[in-house]
């Protein structure tokens, strides 16, 4: 359990880190460091389960309160809520923020006590495809698990249309699109030899496991979702709305509960569709380490068994559990790696580091 002076500590190196995303958080990055030193404001956490006491969830059951009430004073910051938002550096932001808590207490307290941070990012697609097509070319149609899924919208990548920006010369960029027009279009800035794909995989079979799922065809579901984007980035909240309109037309299956537990009864079920595919991107950082190296042994049981293939988008320093052998000059980078289980062997192919949310892809 994390007590309050843990818990100043933790937004001190929140606030740290903030500042140095500061390009595109500059809002987050400000309001960590008031934040920070307040104690009625990050001593709310202990409402939260000792396992979620994380800035991130303040300021998500913030900007959900926000979203549902956006005549507050506060929505002049947001650029969710307004198009002309004022300055993070205006001096009265923090007490706009500490009077808005204040006045949504019982709101904000309740939802800390049992909402936890469940970013759906629809960018973190851009660097499954990259596997995905080694993948196909080996084996044909996929089966496709997301493990983490939220509410299940990295499991629609056959539905969006993705940019790769790369090299240069006189005229400027490169720029190669892969997929058919879609509302949701993700791009990313390519860099090094790394392999394009030239075109969607065939996805047989998709299903989702989270401990507790979102279901996108409800709206205050949905807008939790909105809430866990951070209001900096108003185009990540934009391509995620698009997402979740396409998910209600057709909403993919998700199965609630433990990962360890569910992943084989789920590969097991989808391989009869296609070559089972699992991802999970920036979701074992949230795990003990024991249950990072459960997961690990449970998906080698699996491959003794059957063969299939993993694609992870984590960062190295916070899962060390792993199948890790790589040198980087920031560990905390995502990777991206591909696991293959052939025969009961388990391979490792270490594919490129990435932003979290996929803004940009560097070849390894």
């Amino acid at each position: 359990m994390r007590d309050p002076w843990q818990l100043t500590e933790l937004s001190r190196r929140f606030a740290e880190n903030s500042a140095s995303s500061r390009p595109r958080a500059p809002l987050y990055a400000e309001l960590s460091k008031g934040i920070a030193a307040d104690p009625s404001l990050h001593g709310l956490l202990l409402h939260a389960p000792p396992d979620q006491r994380l800035p991130v969830l303040l300021f998500a059951c913030v900007h959900a309160s926000l979203l549902a009430d956006a005549d507050h004073d506060l929505a002049a910051w947001y650029p969710t809520v307004t198009d002309a938002p004022r300055s993070p550096e205006d001096p009265e932001l923090i007490t706009t923020f500490a009077r808005f808590v204040e006045d949504r207490a019982p709101q904000i307290l309740a939802m800390l006590a049992t909402r936890s941070t469940q970013t759906n990012e629809v960018g973190r697609c851009i660097m499954f495809l990259v596997g995905f097509d080694i993948v196909t070319a080996e084996v044909g149609p996929l089966a496709h698990v997301d493990v983490g899924c939220s509410g299940g919208l990295t499991l629609l990548s056959d539905r969006y249309q993705y940019r790769y920006e790369h090299g240069a010369d006189r005229l400027g960029r490169i720029m190669t699109t892969v997929g058919s027009p879609s509302t949701v279009q993700i791009t990313t800035s390519v860099r090094g030899e790394l392999v394009l794909p030239e075109q969607i995989p065939t996805i047989a079979a998709r299903c989702g496991i989270d401990i507790a799922p979102i279901d996108v065809t409800d709206d205050a579901e949905a807008q939790w979702l909105e809430a866990c984007v951070w209001p900096d980035q108003p185009d990540r909240a934009r391509r995620l709305r698009a997402a979740i309109a396409l998910a209600r037309e057709q909403p993919p299956e998700l199965v609630a509960g433990d990962a360890v537990e569910q992943v084989a009864a789920t590969i097991t079920r989808l391989a009869s569709s296609g070559h089972p595919v699992v991802t999970n991107s920036w979701v074992l950082n949230y795990l003990t380490g024991e249950q990072r190296s459960a997961y690990v042994s449970e998906l080698d049981r699996i491959g003794s068994e059957l063969d299939f293939s993993w694609i992870y988008a984590e960062a190295p320093a916070l899962t060390p559990e792993l199948p890790w052998d790589v040198e980087l000059d920031d560990p905390h980078l995502t990777m991206i790696a591909l696991a293959r289980w052939r025969s009961g062997r388990r391979t490792v192919e270490y594919l490129a580091t990435s932003h979290p949310h996929g803004y940009w892809i560097h070849a390894y």
